[in-house]
């Protein structure tokens, strides 16, 4: 009986045991293949963002610009550079490079299209070198108010032009950074066309600037921001022209003393950054970028324009002779036929364009 028991309970034991491997076997295998799946799917969310190493992709981005350091174009590029990082967990490094250091605006387009990880700043009187059209939001006195302009960058033509700069290997980061109305400094009051006959002007060196400044009455002498000080205090050129801040953050306001708020311009400018470098990033890094850089937009043009009448005081207190009686009317008038002077341009592009600001 003893060995009738024992063998019974030694057969019961064993398939017990049987039971219980295949149990786990049978576990495992579906914990491996659970795991298995756990990790493909892993590897598909993060693989946009690692290395083959499994590391995390870094990008690191030089940004440059031609104006000083102080000034809001860069203190808020780095404002935005700061949330870009933030966002991507340290992936995407951004350094503003001020003062030319990256070279001429031109420079760091030339940059940018040979593949260098660099954004580029520049007015759209630079980028209508590669799209005519776009040239048009440079255009004198083309809006009353910065706001006006949202219709345009928010509109189909926008939209196409932009891509067509994608296409020449630009893709805007932002068009939204309005750095103020542009004004005259210089030693003589400029109040018509007929106060700026025969004062030389300096001008950055696109057709915008050159047609406008001849339309108004000046002559104009294409030069780098960077030659701008030196030039006004030397007597080279006569007049230089810049949004409040930067004629005073430049310290020209030292060099002449007369503020002639003409506002000719509206200081709208953009970044942009090389195509097939932005499109190899992580979609998800795309849209962080895009949306910080516009956001700093709207933060640097509500900020510049919320602080003009504190600057015009600031000049005064320094000593600097303000005329805000200057006719603009005349000045309209006089710029009109600046926007034929374009035969590259789409035919009826200003018109297309007035349309869509009187939407």
């Amino acid at each position: 009986m003893f060995w009738k028991s024992r063998g019974l309970n030694l057969f019961v034991y064993l398939m017990v045991v049987s039971i219980f491997i295949v149990g786990c076997g049978n576990s495992g295998e579906e914990g491996t293949a659970s795991s298995s799946e756990n990790s493909k799917s892993d590897q598909t969310e993060s693989e946009a963002v690692t290395n083959e190493d499994g590391d995390q992709e870094q990008y690191e981005i030089k940004l440059g610009t031609v104006f000083g350091d102080a000034e809001p174009v860069n203190e808020y590029a780095r404002e935005a550079a700061e949330r870009i990082n933030e966002k991507t967990d340290g992936a995407v490094t951004i350094e503003v490079y001020p003062d030319s250091t990256l070279g001429s605006n031109v420079d760091t387009f030339e940059q940018i299209q040979s593949g260098a990880a660099v954004i580029g700043h520049g007015d759209p009187g630079y980028y209508q070198e590669w799209v005519p059209d776009i040239g048009v939001l440079q255009g004198p006195y083309l809006v009353d108010e910065p706001e006006e302009y949202n219709k345009l960058l928010e509109s189909e033509w926008y939209e196409d032009v932009s891509g067509q700069m994608a296409d020449e290997g630009l893709t805007v980061l932002a068009f939204n950074w309005i750095l103020g109305d542009r004004h005259m400094i210089s030693d003589k009051e400029i109040r018509s066309p007929e106060d700026l006959s025969g004062s030389s002007v300096r001008i950055s060196p696109n057709t915008m600037w050159r047609e406008t400044i001849s339309a108004m009455g000046g002559t104009p002498d294409e030069l780098e921001w960077s030659e701008v000080y030196t030039a006004l205090s030397s007597g080279v050129v006569d007049a230089a022209e810049a949004p409040l801040e930067t004629i005073y953050t430049s310290s020209l306001h030292e060099s002449a003393d007369t503020l002639s708020l003409t506002g000719h311009f509206k200081a709208i400018s953009g970044f942009v950054i090389g195509t097939d470098y932005f499109e190899s990033m992580p979609e998800e890094y795309q849209d962080i970028i895009m949306e910080e850089f516009k956001k700093s937009g709207e933060d640097v043009t509500e900020s510049i324009y919320s602080e003009e009448d504190e600057w015009i005081k600031t000049f005064e207190s320094e000593g600097v002779n303000v005329v805000d009686d200057v006719d603009t009317e005349a000045f309209k008038e006089a710029t009109k036929d600046v926007y034929n002077q374009f035969d590259e341009w789409s035919p009826g592009l200003y018109e297309e364009v007035q349309d869509i600001l009187e939407e």
